[in-house]
């Protein structure tokens, strides 16, 4: 493909993306950190915004992709750091959009898997505030194909476990994790770094073999990316000794195995885009 071909953006308007009218408020997912995994419906909204609240770890890239001279605010949250309460991000989102504004709340991934989207979209429906979701592409899922693990096979499960290390402090759903061992079923785990010595150590009790292989993929979809190949049994130390922090997700089970036959042949995207 010439420079020019691959430069050229197709005429989009017979799509008929919608109108963002003021006093809405839409939460479109930014996908995992790749501008690239961006959908069209979300740089539509980028488009037409008049004020945008972003997560964290949502890629300059993509804020570049707003209108010129709009008001763009962090509200990102972070484990362990100083960041704002949810009810406070929430409470903003009510405001702004009651003065009449076109109000984009930017969440990472996508906003209704881990991304506390659906809390605002509570809160925005208790005050009478239309809303519109646009699903991302989320980051268990995108990070693993990154990393050249499929999520599933037909050789090797017919289901997978996506699930938070992370417990909120005030609820009374506490993962069972030797429960989830015992299903046998590959496991996605979304912020669970911090946890990941006390996760392992609870999937052993439940029965899954030391050697079952993990992958902890820092960084997904980013051009920094990085791959750490190890074991149940080893997982926290060899993390810990990599200097492996949050972001990351970690993959658990057979299919992390698959990694090894496919990763010599395949186009990095983290590293081509």
């Amino acid at each position: 493909m010439t420079d020019s071909a691959h430069n050229r953006l197709p005429d989009l308007t017979f799509l008929r993306l919608p109108h963002f009218p003021p006093g809405e408020v839409w939460l479109p997912g930014a996908g995992p950190g790749d501008p690239g995994l961006l959908t069209l419906h979300a740089v539509n909204a980028l488009a037409q915004a008049d004020i945008i609240l972003h997560d964290a770890l949502v890629d300059d890239a993509v804020l570049r992709l707003a209108r010129p001279g709009i008001a763009v605010e962090s509200a990102g949250k972070r484990g362990g750091r100083p960041s704002p309460a949810q009810q406070d991000i929430t409470a903003r989102l009510i405001a702004l959009a009651g003065q009449g504004l076109r109000v984009l709340r930017l969440k990472g991934g996508d906003p209704f898997v881990f991304g506390r989207g659906g809390e605002e979209a509570l809160g925005l429906a208790q005050a009478g505030i239309s809303f519109r979701v646009i699903p991302g592409v989320t980051a268990g899922l995108a990070g693993l194909a990154y990393a050249n693990i499929p999520a599933t096979t037909r050789a090797t499960n017919h289901g997978v476990f996506l699930v938070t290390g992370h417990d909120a402090p005030d609820t009374e759903h506490q993962l069972d994790w030797p429960a989830v061992a015992r299903t046998g079923l590959p496991i996605i785990i979304y912020m669970g770094m911090k946890r990941l010595p006390l996760i392992a150590q609870d999937l052993l009790a439940g029965g899954l073999s030391p050697g079952t292989p993990v992958a902890i993929v820092r960084d997904a979809t980013r051009k920094q990316q990085r791959v750490l190949m190890t074991t149940l049994e080893h997982a926290a130390a060899q993390a810990d000794a990599a200097g492996l922090r949050s972001p990351a997700i970690i993959a658990i089970g057979e299919i992390v195995a698959l990694r090894d036959a496919l990763a010599p042949f395949a186009i990095s995207l983290a590293e081509t885009s």
